[in-house]
């Protein structure tokens, strides 16, 4: 298929799981800040999902380079954090910022890409 033959998958696969890590416990920080959430223990639990992550991004350095996991991790994180501040806080974006995202949609999009 054409998807598999274009893309590093794998790549794709370890940066996406460690944005989701990110967007979930910045998202859970967030309501917390605002008083969505009361629980303290939610603090506990942000630093212990965190605790994670470097053995899951040491486990992504198997199949592929530093530069280019950590970039689609933290693009890949703020792609998936600026989709939650949008629909779930209400949060606006100039056009700037719009035209920022999308520049950071085509970096996923560029970095994901197979070297041949």
């Amino acid at each position: 298929m054409f998807i598999f033959n274009i893309f590093n998958l794998t790549g794709l696969g370890w940066g996406g799981l460690m944005a989701l890590m990110d967007s979930v416990v910045l998202t859970l920080l967030k309501a917390y800040s605002i008083g969505l959430i009361q629980w303290n223990g939610i603090i506990l639990i942000s630093m212990l999902v965190y605790s994670i992550q470097p053995l899951i991004f040491l486990e992504s350095l198997k199949g592929n380079g530093l530069i280019i996991m950590n970039l689609l991790r933290d693009v890949m994180s703020g792609i998936l954090v600026s989709i939650v501040g949008l629909f779930y806080f209400s949060e606006k974006l100039t056009n700037v910022k719009k035209v920022g995202v999308l520049l950071s949609v085509i970096s996923v999009i560029l970095l994901s890409l197979k070297d041949e």
